[in-house]
């Protein structure tokens, strides 16, 4: 009996053995979905099943405990979607080799599984009977399909709950909340009966914002950048605002605002901001190449808390036109200093010096500008700058050698509605610049204005295709041609005009020789078609006009060019090649031109 009994104990330690080893083999099911007929409803149900998503494994196919474990999760999943789609009276079977997955106990998964069959069983689609919330705060935004006759879906239910709390919370009821709900439903009108009932709570105001988390920049400076209205009247856009403006200084690597769990006797809540440091230092590189602008290398340096407030001071170098066959090389060194919140939280100081040389085909300067203003940050999308600068140049161009001195106003506004700016899809991006200068000496007083903008638009989202447009518009008003500043007048060809013209090849001809023009006409137009997830083809057409005269009037030239590309999304934007040929022009000829860099050309 006892060697009967050991024997016993061995074969089943055995049978267990072999059983693990055996759920550890990979095995690839075939899964099939029946009982649907409907495109939609059966494309949210394969979205929503574990076991389509292992069996797509194909690289590491699941073992039959992982199927198994899939399966049994896939019940509750499924009955989520049908719920979520507005059925309500539906049923799931799922069979793993004709056995009903929620019978196979999990510790005991079978050898091997060939085969997965989820039969769905929608029934009828259910739509609102009673649609109810309330209290709702007044201009409340509810979503429309809660409503009577329309199709009840518990995202909705989800949704309209979160638009109803949101609602009160705009209204500085910081702790509003869903008290209760009542969800009924009715089988034989198929029909589901909602009322949702909200708590509003107390209307209450910011209390005093105190600071968490080990951080370099002064307590009181992160709290003047913040800049939470204490006292007024709770916000949830407030916070936001506030959350926006401690990451914009880039001195943290991780920022949150999180609301006070106990309200203040004085009806106030008191808010914690938690703050990570950035490194302080960063160093960056950066390099782009065309068969004809040569080489264009540059680097950074930053220091992102230089003075405890958030202070940042960035030093920037570039060398451009290196083995490139549009006159010299060009280089520029720059340093600039900002502080944030230097006047109030949403207008920051800076100060800038730049020393620049541009050996250009057609002109020669070499320049330093010396810089100080403001930045104001009107909303998350709109920025608008105002300076006051001093420029001194040495130049040199069709008209001969000059210097001169120019007191500068340099204005800009910025409005960017991109959804990505490093690669727009849809949206739109303008900047305008406007730079009255007082000529000290060596030129007449006058006015160089810029605008650049782009308007982005995409179809589809298995393949999408997306249309780029772009106008640049500039002008010199004030100073004749001969005595306006070379560097401040406009050139068109090349990557950041017209693609497939040489750089600056299009200007004003003065004799045998070419100058910038004070009128300038950009226009540019993509077609970006995903090929595949990370891979996108690019067909472009780009055109440019040069004038003597200080606004667009016809008397100039136009050249065009076009061409086809490639990109190629990575994490710091896309890579791009594009190779363009010349179309029109005074002196078009069968050249083609390569550019090779990061992010699209707009």
């Amino acid at each position: 009996m006892k060697r009967t009994a050991v024997s016993t104990w061995w074969q089943g330690v055995s049978a267990l053995a072999f059983s693990v080893w055996a759920s550890g083999i990979a095995s690839a099911a075939d899964v099939s979905l029946n009982g649907v007929a409907d495109e939609d409803l059966r494309a949210a149900l394969r979205g929503g099943s574990l076991l389509v998503d292992q069996t797509l494994l194909e690289e590491n196919p699941p073992t039959s405990a992982e199927i198994l474990a899939a399966a049994q999760a896939d019940y509750r999943r499924l009955l989520a979607v049908l719920y979520d789609n507005g059925y309500f009276s539906g049923a799931v079977t799922i069979r793993v080799d004709g056995r009903e997955a929620a019978s196979i106990p999990p510790v005991q998964p079978p050898g091997t599984i060939s085969s997965v069959e989820i039969t769905v069983d929608a029934g009828p689609k259910f739509k609102f009977g009673r649609a109810r919330i309330a209290p709702v705060a007044e201009g409340t935004e509810l979503p429309e399909e809660f409503a009577t006759g329309r199709t009840a879906k518990l995202s909705i239910l989800k949704r309209t709950a979160e638009s109803g709390v949101e609602g009160w919370r705009e209204q500085g009821h910081a702790k509003a909340a869903l008290s209760g709900q009542e969800i009924t439903a009715n089988h034989p009108e198929r029909q589901i009966n909602a009322d949702l009932t909200l708590a509003p709570g107390p209307r209450l105001r910011f209390g005093p914002l105190t600071v968490q988390g080990e951080s370099d920049v002064r307590t009181q400076r992160i709290i003047d950048i913040a800049g939470l209205p204490t006292g007024q009247v709770f916000s949830p856009d407030e916070i936001r605002l506030a959350t926006a403006r401690l990451r914009r200084t880039g001195a943290f690597s991780a920022v949150a605002l999180s609301e006070g769990d106990v309200v203040g006797p004085d009806g106030t809540l008191p808010i914690t901001a938690t703050v990570t440091d950035a490194p302080k230092r960063r160093l960056g590189f950066g390099a782009e190449i065309s068969t004809l602008e040569g080489l264009t290398v540059s680097a950074f340096w930053l220091h992102r808390n230089l003075l405890g407030g958030a202070e940042r001071l960035r030093f920037d170098a570039e060398v451009s036109g290196i083995g490139g066959g549009t006159g010299g090389t060009d280089y520029t060194f720059g340093v600039r200093f900002e502080r944030p919140a230097t006047f109030n939280e949403d207008t920051d100081f800076y100060t800038l010096a730049r020393i620049q040389q541009l050996d250009e085909e057609f002109f020669f300067s070499r320049q330093l500008d010396l810089e100080a203003g403001i930045t104001r940050y009107a909303s998350e999308e709109r920025t608008y700058t105002l300076g006051l600068g001093l420029r001194r140049a040495e130049t040199r161009d069709a008209f001969g050698e000059n210097n001169y001195t120019l007191l500068t106003l340099p204005l800009s506004a910025e409005f960017d509605y991109r959804d990505n700016e490093l690669n727009a899809r849809d949206g739109f991006y303008i900047k305008a610049s406007a730079t009255p200068f007082l000529a000290l000496s060596g030129s007449d007083n006058g006015l160089r204005s810029y605008v650049d903008a782009r308007a982005y638009r995409t179809f589809g989202s298995e393949r999408p295709v997306t249309f780029a447009l772009r106008g640049q518009f500039g002008s010199v008003v004030g100073p004749d041609l001969s005595e306006a500043p070379p560097d401040y007048l406009f050139y068109s060809g090349g990557g950041g005009t017209v693609r497939g013209q040489e750089y600056q090849s299009l200007g004003v001809p003065v004799g045998a020789d070419t100058v910038g023009g004070r009128s300038f006409v950009g226009l540019s137009a993509e077609l970006r078609v995903g090929v595949t997830d990370a891979i996108s083809l690019v067909g472009f057409a780009d055109t440019g006009y040069v004038g003597e005269e200080e606004f667009y009037d016809g008397s100039g030239e136009w050249h065009s060019g076009a061409g086809i590309g490639l990109r190629y999304d990575t994490a710091i934007g896309p890579v791009r090649l594009d190779i363009a040929v010349p179309v029109s022009g005074p002196e078009t000829d069968e050249n083609f031109q390569v550019y090779i860099g990061i992010g699209q050309a707009f």
